[in-house]
């Protein structure tokens, strides 16, 4: 009994990229706020680049309470998402080239989110990462955290809860 030849390495990597940015640009409010991800096997890290659009207090000046939490979401949907998608697009199931803003799979859904500002946004790149906590048929919940010059210095974290989309039958 032979093994199956493995696809080349840039095959795959190909394959994660496009599902990547179908997934990060199918939402607009992710292309407003200029959020992009950085792809390192299966760890996504969350990429917030500064703009002075995002300052809420030019006094300090402090990035937006609203964009930090629209931030810390949207990084664990996407995390959560890429989660669902990854066997999917490991196996081939799932070609990211015939992906489109209309027949991407459903994101999870929030039914609770609360952050924790923990000190202000400062204007510079911020990053978040998200980790998933639990993720069942149904429910799923997510830590993320957010940081900018020191990973262990984070300036807000937020815990999330969501319904998880049907699998089409």
């Amino acid at each position: 009994m032979s093994r199956a030849t493995p696809e080349p390495v840039q095959v795959v990597k190909h394959r994660r990229d496009e599902a990547l940015k179908a997934l990060a640009t199918g939402v607009p409010y992710v292309q407003f706020l200029g959020i992009t991800f950085d792809r390192r096997g299966d760890e996504l890290t969350a990429v917030l680049p500064y703009d002075p659009k995002l300052i809420g207090n030019p006094m300090l000046p402090a990035l937006h309470g609203g964009v930090t939490a629209a931030f810390l979401e949207t990084a664990a949907i996407i995390g959560l998402s890429w989660s669902i998608m990854w066997a999917d697009i490991e196996s081939g199931e799932l070609v990211p080239d015939k992906l489109t803003h209309d027949n991407l799979p459903r994101l999870p859904k929030t039914v609770s989110f609360t952050v924790d500002y923990l000190r202000s946004g400062l204007p510079r790149d911020a990053y978040a990462r998200a980790q998933i906590v639990r993720s069942g048929r149904r429910y799923a919940t997510v830590d993320v955290e957010a940081w900018q010059d020191n990973r262990l210095r984070p300036f807000a974290q937020g815990k999330a809860h969501f319904v998880m989309p049907r699998k089409p039958t």
